[in-house]
C-alpha cells in the first residue's frame, strides 16, 4: 500500500510551481525602441504553457469506424503584462500591429520574417534555474487587450493582455 514517503518520493524538487517562468520575447526592430525584452521578462505577470491537439476523424467502413489521427493544431499563446506609466511595452505591441497592418491606410509588411519572431517560456525551478524551455516559432500578435480604466480600482496596476498565433513550438529539458 502507498504511503505519504512513496509519495514524497515522486514528487521530485517539492514540484513545478506555476509562479516560477519567465519570458523572453524580442520584438522586430520596427517596433522596438530599445529594453522591451528585459522589461517584459519582469512585467510579464501571467501566461501559460503552450496548448495542442490532434483531432481525429472518422472513416466509415462496412458499419464500422475508423478513427485517424488528424493534423495537429497549436492554441494561441496569450500573456498579461504589467503596464508602466511610459506604457513601453503598449506602445511596442501598438507598433508591431501597425507594421503588420497600418491603422490609417491598410498598408503593412507583407514577409513574414519581418513581423514574426520567436518567443521563448523558461519554467523555473525555486532556485531560478530552468526545469523546462518552450519556444514559440513564428509568432506574432494577433489581439492587443484594452486597459480597462475604473475611478475604484485605486490599488491596481493596469494589466493588458496580448494574444499571439503562432507556427508551432519546440521544447526542451534541461534537468
Amino acid at each position: 500500500m502507498p504511503n505519504i514517503n512513496d509519495f514524497k518520493s515522486r514528487l521530485r524538487g517539492g514540484g513545478a510551481r506555476p509562479n516560477q517562468f519567465k519570458v523572453t520575447l524580442p520584438f522586430p526592430g520596427y517596433a522596438a525602441v530599445g529594453g522591451e525584452t528585459s522589461d517584459l521578462a519582469f512585467l510579464c505577470r501571467a501566461t501559460a504553457l503552450p496548448g495542442q491537439t490532434i483531432p481525429s476523424f472518422d472513416v466509415p467502413f462496412r458499419g464500422r469506424v475508423l478513427k485517424l489521427a488528424g493534423d495537429r493544431t497549436f492554441e494561441p499563446w496569450t500573456i498579461t503584462v504589467m503596464n508602466d506609466t511610459d506604457f513601453k511595452l503598449y506602445g511596442a505591441f501598438e507598433r508591431w500591429m501597425n507594421g503588420i497592418n497600418n491603422m490609417t491606410d491598410n498598408e503593412g509588411i507583407a514577409n513574414p520574417a519581418d513581423y514574426q519572431v520567436d518567443g521563448f517560456i523558461d519554467q523555473l525551478d525555486r532556485n531560478g534555474s530552468t526545469l523546462k524551455s518552450y519556444t514559440y516559432r513564428g509568432l506574432f500578435p494577433t489581439n492587443l487587450a484594452s486597459i480597462p480604466l475604473n475611478y475604484a480600482d485605486n490599488d491596481k496596476i493596469e494589466e493588458f493582455d496580448v494574444t499571439f498565433a503562432i507556427q508551432f513550438f519546440e521544447t526542451d529539458t534541461t534537468t
